[in-house]
Formats: C-alpha cells, structure tokens, sequence
C-alpha cells in the first residue's frame, strides 16, 4: 500500500545537464491531463540548466524545508549527459528511489536514466528500455533489455530518449488516468493523427 499523500501528483526531477524535452514533454503533458506536477530541482537553487543550455526554473528544490518525496506518487527522471550522471550523485534521490523500488511504488525514467536503477541493481530481473548506447548497462545489471518507445514493467516505465518522449509522457496519464484519457489527449495534440 503506498504512503504517498497524494498518487496523483508527478515531480520531474531535474539536474543540470539535463535533456530538456525529456523532461519538459512530460510536464507539458502532465499539464494538459490536469495531472499536478512540480518540477524540482535536486539542488538549492531552482534554476537548472540543460545539456543544451536552456534555463528552466523549477518549482521546488529537493532542499526545501517543506519538501517531501511523500508529496508525490510518481516521480520521473529525465535522461540527458551530464543530467543522469548528476540524478546518480544526489543522495537523497537516491535514497527514495530505493525505497520506492522496495515498496513498488512508481518510477519513470527515460533516455540515460534508467541506467540510475540499474546500476542499483533495482532492474535485475525486469523489462526495461532506454536509450540505445546504454542498454549493455543495463545488461549487466540483470535488466531485460527490449527496444519498445515504452515499457512498463510493474511499478517502472521506462523510455528510449527525446523521440519517444510523447509516448513516454502518455504512458504516464494513460497510468493515472486510464488508456481513454491518454487517447484523448494524444488527439488533442494531434499526434499521429
């Protein structure tokens, strides 16, 4: 059973280096499903600046006073160099994605950083993507490599990279809010109509 205050609301945590479409797409749309969302900062200043040098200023910063993993019922990673490798050296991330792992509560991630859950051995044994000159990370790590834009393994999505960043954001409503709404919002945004 989750401890989660509210399932339905996502934080996308973002570190500096990170692959801004990975993790902007899913906000965008998080936003348009009317599923709450907060970007968040794994550092103490919440502006983070992306592989490709575009600032985005986030909501929350995982330093806060008031923050609180418990505050959410998913939370997303988005891939990007050096974005995984700085979501790797953050601690306190690193410590509740343990812990969701072990409670099965849910983790997204995409791109680069499914390799995070691998190289905690969190994968071992499960289906998983991501994007293509990282799967023998994941390999060795005991992951079931597939090649599928999404795949949802139990309580863990994982995606490929920025092309299948869409996909990735609407197997996340298609979760919360049910295969209908994800198919709504795909024909909203005219994708692949």
């Amino acid at each position: 059973m989750s401890s989660y205050l509210n399932p339905e609301r996502v934080a996308v945590l973002l570190a500096d280096g990170l692959e801004e479409i990975e993790g902007l797409t899913v906000v965008d749309l998080l936003y348009r499903a009317k599923i709450a969302c907060d970007t968040v900062s794994i550092k103490a200043d919440r502006t983070v600046t992306s592989s490709h040098q575009v600032s985005v200023i986030c909501d929350r910063s995982i330093t806060e006073k008031d923050f609180s993993f418990s505050d959410y019922g998913l939370i997303v990673l988005p891939g990007g160099i050096p974005g995984t490798p700085n979501l790797a050296a953050c601690e306190p991330l690193i410590a509740e994605l343990r812990r969701r792992m072990e409670a099965g509560e849910p983790v997204a991630a995409i791109c680069a950083a499914p390799t995070i859950l691998a190289e905690l051995g969190l994968l071992e044994g499960r289906h998983a993507t991501c994007f293509p000159s990282c799967g023998d990370t994941l390999v060795e790590h005991g992951a079931l490599l597939k090649t599928e834009s999404v795949v949802v393994d139990g309580n863990v999505t994982t995606s490929r990279g920025m092309g299948t960043a869409i996909d990735f954001g609407l197997a996340l409503v298609a979760q919360i809010q049910g295969q209908e709404a994800a198919d709504k919002l795909a024909q909203t945004i005219v994708y692949r109509a």
